[in-house]
């Protein structure tokens, strides 16, 4: 039985900053960003804007009243958690106003939760192949204002549809995954911002890539001849070019020179919304979609997933017949284009202006309402959601 991901879409929030505005007030050359990190505009969230009202907005693309009517569970892989026990799943489940006899369920392991949601979700149709499972990857990387991860920040949430007979991609089943406990980067429960080891995250990324990627090919006998495009979790593009150029030297010329150019494809959307942690591998696979046109029907697509702390899993994918008529290109670029650009101190007082962690009533800025979905305050230490007639 084929399973894997029926459809997929996207959400980010309706502003950005240009980052070489950005690296000229912070006194850096922008080529630091552009070239050095390979971004050139980071999506900034307003806080009315969350990993709920984000994954909300994704799914709510994705969803057709088959897939609703199919749905056996729901899941939300973050590392941007609303709440330390309820589930961001629960929350987008009320305001789809999905059906009731599902399992809602949020996962967490770093930039791998996402990962982790889509292979349960295989399993899971793999014995009930006539259940669908609506998987999201939300997050918001938040390091703080002229920080050394600044530069990284970024926020949005890819949604997915699981199922058997996928009209887009089977995901194989020939994972190899790796766990080992190092840290790398970490987010206290009582603050919002990461903190990281840069260099040393950047070590272990790279050695965890090349350890699964040399025991798949081992294991399954495949080579980088055998793979049409290779997709990275992107927490910037360079990080996933890094690793790329792990494998061109073992492939031969032809092969390597259409890894880097489907490589390219793949990172358009990070370049323009940055890091979104859980889901920076499933939007660099939609980016590569979107964008690559030369890909066929039988491709076969490699995927890399890190989460820091760490766990890691190369596996892949096959694209269906049907695979370019669920894809909406068009969609994506006039959201991307449509987005207000932030002036750098705007972005600064928008970034600052946060839930608080604390037991304080607090409202977003309604100046800031976009989405069809939105936080419109804490009240009472009560998440308050509602849809948003724009």
């Amino acid at each position: 039985m084929k399973i894997g991901i029926d459809a997929i879409e996207m959400d980010t929030p309706d502003f950005y900053v240009d980052l070489v505005k950005l690296a000229k007030v912070r006194g850096d050359d922008p080529n630091k960003y552009t070239i050095g990190i390979g971004q050139d505009e980071q999506a900034v969230p307003p806080s009315s804007q969350d990993i709920v009202t984000l994954g909300a907005n994704a799914a709510a693309k994705v969803l057709t009243p088959a897939s609703r009517a199919s749905l056996g569970m729901i899941l939300v892989g973050t590392e941007s958690g609303v709440d330390a026990s309820k589930s961001a799943a629960l929350f987008i489940h009320d305001l789809l106003a999905l059906p009731e006899w599902v399992r809602a369920v949020e996962l967490k392991e770093a930039c791998y939760g996402g990962t982790a949601a889509l292979m349960m979700a295989r399993d899971y149709v793999a014995s009930h192949p006539d259940k669908s499972v609506l998987v999201i990857a939300a997050d918001i990387a938040r390091y703080g204002l002229a920080t050394a991860g600044e530069v990284t920040q970024g926020a949005g949430a890819v949604a997915m549809i699981v199922k058997a007979d996928p009209r887009l991609l089977t995901i194989e089943p020939d994972s190899v995954y790796r766990s080992a406990s190092i840290n790398d980067f970490w987010r206290p429960v009582y603050q919002d911002t990461a903190l990281a080891q840069g260099k040393y995250s950047t070590e272990q990324y790279l050695a965890f890539f090349k350890t699964v990627w040399e025991r798949y090919q081992a294991d399954h006998h495949l080579s980088a001849h055998d793979f049409a495009a290779m997709t990275f979790h992107l927490p910037y593009t360079k990080m996933g070019k890094k690793a790329l150029d792990l494998v061109l030297p073992t492939t031969d010329d032809a092969s390597a020179q259409r890894l880097k150019n489907r490589f390219e494809a793949s990172t358009r959307y990070c370049r323009q919304i940055g890091n979104i942690y859980t889901g920076s591998l499933y939007l660099g696979l939609l980016s590569l979609l979107d964008h690559d046109t030369t890909l066929q029907a039988g491709d076969r697509i490699g995927l890399f997933s890190y989460g820091s702390g760490a766990v890691a899993e190369f596996f892949s994918g096959i694209l269906q017949p049907q695979f370019k008529e669920q894809l909406h290109a068009a969609e994506h670029a006039q959201q991307l284009t449509k987005r207000k650009e932030l002036p750098v101190p705007e972005y600064e007082a928008v970034f600052s202006d946060k839930v608080p962690y604390d037991a304080d009533d607090y409202r977003p800025d309604p100046a800031y309402y976009r989405g069809q979905f939105i936080l419109t305050g804490v009240i009472g230490q009560e998440r308050h959601y509602e849809k948003h007639q724009s």
